[in-house]
């Protein structure tokens, strides 16, 4: 059996790739490595988000592991212009997957992306992985295992949250394990 443990990123002072976390999300951070360094972590995967990989930093130092960036744990772009109307426009795209606005990706796209890395990772010798990434990715690489997560789900993510999922043979399980 396969356990990753999915972590959306602590509270970080904005959305743009080089926004550092916040002093509380560093004190968030630290809380997350004595959460995480007694469940023999075997390999940490995280976006290369400023605030996701500092999210994970206390634990890799604890841990001695490597925080392996992938892309593909970025976070997802609604649409490369302003939009005043965001909120809506996303919740339209949990309606329709295959919406793509301009200059961004559909939840589609995302969750493809979402689902190579969770493939490649399902293949490899450890059983217990972490993956850190961000709200609407983490809600899709949710939706991987459970189709119950969706727009609704997103904005019940704390900053940061924690999901266990437990994949054997025949199905996965996810599980809440943070708050």
């Amino acid at each position: 059996m396969k356990t990753i443990y999915i972590v959306r990123h602590a509270r970080a002072a904005g959305q743009p790739f080089h926004a550092p976390l916040t002093e509380e999300g560093e004190q968030q951070a630290v809380q997350l490595a004595t959460f995480l360094e007694i469940r023999s972590i075997q390999a940490v995967y995280s976006s290369p988000f400023v605030r996701a990989k500092d999210t994970i930093a206390p634990f890799a130092k604890r841990s001695g592991l490597t925080v392996q960036e992938d892309d593909r744990l970025g976070e997802r772009v609604l649409s490369d212009q302003d939009l005043p109307d965001w909120m809506e426009r996303l919740k339209n795209s949990f309606d329709d997957f295959s919406l793509s606005l301009p200059g961004g990706e559909s939840n589609q796209m995302a969750m493809e992306r979402a689902r190579s890395f969770v493939d490649e990772v399902l293949k490899k010798k450890e059983d217990r992985i972490v993956c850190v990434s961000h709200g609407n990715l983490t809600t899709l690489l949710l939706r991987l295992f459970d189709d119950s997560y969706g727009y609704s789900e997103l904005f019940a993510l704390s900053n940061p949250d924690v999901y266990i999922v437990e994949v054997g043979e025949a199905r996965a399980s996810v599980r809440r394990i943070w708050g």
